[in-house]
């Protein structure tokens, strides 16, 4: 068999393991450079202090992936619902899996929070390299709201894989309701860098082989 039939039965394969660059398109009326990629993929803690939600709104998972609130406030359960409230003074911390926020070396906003519902409400925002130590950067003002974390010191040297958001109990709709608190639907870096793929050692894909066979 010839290399170039070999090389062509590899692409396909080879397709599937390399991940691509993403289009920029618009997302919740922003521009992101790296698409769907560039919003929060895991939760890792949702806490309650104070005044909080009613039950259906929350599902903390509702903050992952791209903004898709769907102008529904009263959600019936957690699984219906297109947002996570944080009651009042809760908060919620979201990690990049397959990206990193960065700054952008410029004014240019960085960090994008979807904040909805009919209240606006204000959020506190931190961001962290491993989750520990936290970093404050403002906050935003409810709705769609961006953060140049260059403001802050950091520039395109510095990736972070976590964001912290609080709910600012003195802002806001008020203390109580079954949506007490921010509504977040999603969060998304403008600045960012993919996460390399990790490529197994040599050894390892040989050792997979004899396991297959």
């Amino acid at each position: 068999m010839s290399h170039y039939k070999i090389l062509a039965g590899l692409l396909p394969t080879l397709g599937m393991a390399i991940a691509l660059p993403a289009h920029a398109i618009p997302i919740g009326g922003v521009e992101f450079p790296e698409g769907a990629v560039s919003f929060a993929d895991t939760l890792v803690d949702y806490s309650l202090t104070g005044s909080v939600p009613s039950e259906p709104h929350r599902g903390a998972f509702n903050a992952l992936g791209i903004p898709d609130y769907n102008s529904v406030n009263s959600c019936p359960n957690q699984a219906g619902c297109s947002f996570v409230s944080l009651g009042s003074g809760g908060s919620i911390v979201l990690r990049f899996d397959d990206n990193k926020l960065t700054g952008s070396n410029s004014n240019a906003v960085d960090l994008w929070v979807f904040e909805v519902g009919p209240n606006v409400e204000d959020t506190f925002v931190d961001i962290s390299v491993n989750g520990i130590n936290w970093n404050a950067v403002g906050k935003v003002f409810g709705s769609t709201a961006g953060i140049d974390i260059d403001f802050f010191g950091f520039g395109q040297t510095d990736q972070f894989s976590y964001v912290r958001l609080t709910d600012d109990p003195a802002e806001g709709g008020g203390g109580s309701g079954g949506t007490v608190g921010a509504d977040i639907d999603a969060v998304g870096a403008i600045s960012t860098v993919r996460t390399p793929i990790q490529v197994p050692e040599p050894g390892s894909v040989a050792l997979l082989g004899l396991g297959l066979l």
